[in-house]
């Protein structure tokens, strides 16, 4: 076999190592990101769990739901 094919190959493999470590990084990253999402919606619900309900400004008429 030719010595620039067995570079050739060889640089292939690396690359190909490469990709693996990166899909694994961006895995990683998502997992981390869906995490982090979540734990802000768990923050942000309970911060809006106020006794007192937000002021209403002049113009907005509030949409209650029907009672039954």
């Amino acid at each position: 076999m030719p010595e620039t094919e067995k570079r050739l190959r060889a640089t292939v493999v690396k690359l190909r190592k490469t990709i693996a470590n990166q899909k694994a990084e961006i895995d990683e990253l998502r997992r981390q990101v869906t995490t982090l999402t979540l734990a802000s919606a768990v923050l942000v619900q309970g911060r809006d769990t106020s006794t007192e309900p937000a002021p209403i400004p002049g113009n907005v008429v509030p949409l209650r739901p029907p009672t039954a």
